[in-house]
């Protein structure tokens, strides 16, 4: 529950003409500035020095975290694509530069060999591997063929595609490259089980895995990229299957009315591509406003939750909140100062009363400032808080988490440093939560990642096969 004291707070301008039954604002799709503290252009610098410094330069690849050495995550290079064109915006790199290492990372992936041997392989069916060595871009270990790291990935070549529109003969081969990575994937390949949802992930010989997207979650732009694609599209009626499962994800009333999901990041990752203000698919034109309102009602419910902070955890505030996935001290149970109580190491986190709740006391930067666009009002000072938390900020911006409670506990933790008066915090950099942080500043500032993929036909070919209406799709 929200409290009194900040309901208001808490409802917004968008909110509070919805509760009025008012039309929501029509968003301004021009390209428009705002401006950021001072102190936010820091940490955009150094999270972009976090992709910048960490890329193979000789295949494009990035680590999964740093500096714990790593394998590459498909994921950290889909957000590290638009970061560098990020870089050429601000001036913190040449367009050459962040060109060169772009088509690098496009040739890698478009030559990397595919097949459903379980060794040898970087990918399968036009689809990559969650994980692959960073020199050799090969599949590491068993991890699965994934169908969600894949389509940040493919956003993150799309971006590239879109935004590198010159006549120079590396930025033609970058756009034709995007155009044959993206067309080469095959999405009913995860629908070979007969299911009509996507799988999350396929595996050699054992085939597809038993979790399909669907409910509320960060799924919604594989949907859209599916339905999108050129050659390999999922049937028309995909976005319904997806939307069938939402009943039980509906939470609150009036203005807090919002499809739920615990962690944040469920709530931003199609938003850093996809610019959902003014547009409506079926179930959103039913409740009266858009999922760009819904990612907003879910980020104050997750700031509400941790001011309540029902399970007592120390440094829980406005200003220090964020429950997303992140790392953890471990996985062990231990005794604080009221009890036994159970931790996580990298774990899903997020309100305990929405689907898919986790509270250990762990809070991440990413889960508040990956929001910037939807609340800068109580994202930004939750930036200028965690800047001051001891020994969370350093050299490539935030630190992936901390846990305040985590302090004189006699257990020995799996990662990450332990101060007796503030608590643990994380050692590693990881780059699916440094992504948010940059990307979600540059659509703060200007719509950049907004609308360079406002221009991508497939994305807008997939939003209105989805049946989404209204704003710049009109």
């Amino acid at each position: 529950m929200i409290g009194p004291l900040h309901r208001r707070e808490f409802l917004g301008a968008s909110a509070l003409a919805a509760a009025a039954g008012a039309a929501l604002p029509a968003p301004a799709f021009a390209a428009s500035s705002r401006s950021l503290p001072a102190f936010y252009g820091d940490i955009e610098r150094r999270t972009f020095n976090w992709f910048w410094d960490t890329a193979n330069r000789k295949n494009g690849l990035v680590p999964d975290r740093w500096p714990t050495p790593s394998f590459c995550s498909i994921a950290s290079v889909g957000y590290a694509l638009p970061c560098y064109a990020v870089g050429v915006e601000r001036g913190w790199c040449s367009r050459s530069e962040a060109r060169d290492l772009t088509l690098t990372t496009l040739r890698f992936f478009w030559n990397a060999p595919q097949g459903p041997a379980p060794t040898g392989t970087t990918g399968h069916a036009g689809f990559f591997y969650h994980f692959i060595d960073m020199d050799t871009g090969l599949r590491f270990r068993d991890v699965e063929l994934s169908s969600v790291d894949t389509t940040i990935l493919l956003m993150g070549i799309l971006f590239a595609g879109q935004y590198y529109s010159g006549a120079h003969p590396a930025e033609r081969e970058i756009r034709e490259l995007a155009q044959k990575i993206y067309a080469r994937a095959d999405w009913n390949h995860f629908r070979s089980d007969g299911r009509r949802a996507l799988s999350m992930g396929w595996h050699p010989g054992s085939g597809l895995i038993d979790r399909h997207w669907d409910g509320m979650n960060e799924g919604m732009f594989i949907y859209i990229l599916a339905l999108g694609a050129p050659l390999h599209p999922v049937p028309a009626n995909s976005w319904g299957v997806w939307t069938a499962s939402y009943e039980p994800f509906w939470r609150g009333h009036g203005p807090t009315h919002r499809i739920a999901f615990a962690p944040l990041f469920g709530h931003q990752y199609s938003h850093i591509w996809i610019d959902f203000r003014g547009i409506r698919d079926r179930v959103m034109r039913e409740a009266g406003f858009d999922y760009f309102e819904n990612s907003r009602r879910a980020t104050y419910a997750n700031r509400a939750y941790c001011i309540a902070n029902p399970m007592r955890w120390d440094g829980y505030s406005k200003d220090i909140w964020g429950l997303t996935a992140c790392d953890g001290p471990g996985s062990f149970q231990a005794e604080v100062k009221d009890g036994i109580r159970e931790f996580f190491g990298y774990s899903a986190r997020g309100p305990m009363t929405e689907p898919d709740g986790r509270d250990d006391g762990t809070i991440a930067p990413t889960a508040a400032l990956g929001s910037l666009p939807f609340a800068s009002e109580i994202c930004i000072p939750a930036a200028a808080a965690m800047m001051k938390w001891p020994g969370l900020y350093q050299k490539y911006g935030f630190l992936d988490s901390f846990n305040p409670t985590f302090r004189n506990i006699k257990v020995k933790v799996e990662t990450g440093t332990v101060d007796p008066q503030t608590g643990w915090v994380a050692k590693d950099y990881l780059g699916i939560d440094q992504g948010p942080i940059l990307l979600q500043a540059a659509n703060y500032r200007d719509d950049f990642v907004w609308r360079t993929m406002r221009q991508v036909p497939a994305i807008r070919r997939g939003l209105k096969l989805a049946g989404f209406t209204g704003g710049w799709l009109a």
